[in-house]
């Protein structure tokens, strides 16, 4: 074993001495009883001296063979891939997350050796992603909270000036108003996406009508599909009761609807459609607005991800990730299908709870 490579934190080392003196007098041992058992039957007397030698000789090159295998075996098959794992796990240690270990074995000859390594490379590379995410996460937070102070403290600047007009005034006055209207709307967010996340909130499960909540989440974008022309259409059911969280539920419409006209242009349209079942109530929100890619797609219900990157439309990429939190905790499912150019549509599922 090279000393300067090896690790000091290890305490036991096998030694091929050891394995040699251990396989030496167990042949010798086996040896002593086969004789033990022939010697009625064999004359030992007149075995000359030279023959005892010999075979102690030829034992001691059996043990030495078997010692020097075994210990190429260990040392291949698990002394090596350990010293990876080791210095591995020290790198991941110290907050390298893009190491990867190599297998000493093909998939067909995996062993739990293997296994081990498989299941440490899945682990490294999901604390990767949580480590990318957690930087984003507060890239995007000290981005959506620079932004309306900065708005704030240039607007109240502004109104210090002794030459500005009352109009002015007021128009400054506003946009105060709504870059903190913004802020506490973000925290606000943030921290109902925390305590989703951490089971802080429980449910409050009441039964009510789904087809009137949605309808009345419908009717507050009203004044939006009048003044951009888009088309509305609903399709519900007259009644369609279900066991839920009828504020947690809220979110999940509002935030779903305000995405579906956000981006919807003009003259477009937005589909609203419920459904039941025996088991579940079915509801999709469908557009005709700019659609995503699959990159965009597969990253929509990440928190603060928003697809338009220039972060030219109103938002801050939590509305999906609150809305995928809440359907979750009630034991439903959301999803996600678009293309580019031609539209979105999101499908909710929320099962039907039966006495």
């Amino acid at each position: 074993m090279n000393k300067q490579s090896a690790d000091r934190s290890v305490r036991a080392r096998r030694s091929p001495i050891v394995i040699f003196a251990v396989t030496f007098i167990a042949l010798a041992s086996l040896t002593t009883a086969q004789n033990a058992i022939l010697g009625s039957y064999l004359d030992y007397a007149g075995v000359p001296f030279g023959y005892y030698v010999a075979m102690a000789a030829y034992w001691i090159l059996v043990s030495a063979v078997f010692a020097f295998l075994t210990q190429w075996q260990f040392i291949k098959n698990y002394e090596m891939p350990m010293k990876r794992l080791a210095k591995a796990t020290k790198a991941v240690a110290g907050g390298d997350f893009s190491v990867y270990v190599r297998s000493p074995h093909s998939l067909s000859k995996a062993d739990y050796v293997d296994v081990m390594i498989t299941d440490f490379n899945k682990m490294v590379e999901e604390l990767g992603s949580i480590e990318t995410l957690k930087t984003e996460f507060f890239s995007n937070v000290s981005h959506e909270i620079k932004t309306p102070l900065a708005v704030v403290q240039n607007h109240a600047e502004m109104l210090r000036l002794d030459t500005i007009s009352d109009e002015q005034r007021k128009e400054y006055a506003s946009t105060i108003i709504q870059s903190t209207k913004k802020l506490s709307a973000l925290i606000t967010n943030i921290l109902k996406l925390n305590r989703l996340e951490q089971q802080a909130i429980q449910p409050l499960p009441d039964c009510y009508d789904l087809c009137a909540q949605l309808s009345e989440c419908a009717m507050q974008f009203e004044s939006v599909w009048e003044e951009r022309g888009i088309f509305f259409e609903a399709d519900l059911e007259d009644r369609a009761t279900v066991l839920a969280d009828e504020s947690l539920l809220e979110l999940v419409w509002n935030n779903l609807l305000s995405n579906a006209f956000k981006f919807t242009g003009q003259g477009g349209s937005v589909m609203l459609t419920q459904t039941s079942t025996e088991d579940e109530v079915i509801v999709s929100v469908a557009d005709t607005g700019c659609g995503m890619c699959e990159e965009t797609l597969k990253r929509i219900f990440d928190k603060f991800y928003q697809g338009d990157t220039s972060h030219a439309t109103e938002g801050n990429g939590l509305g999906l990730s609150l809305s995928l939190r809440v359907v979750q905790q009630l034991g439903g499912t959301i999803t996600a299908k678009s293309v580019l150019g031609e539209g979105s549509e999101f499908t909710v599922r929320i099962p039907i709870e039966r006495s």
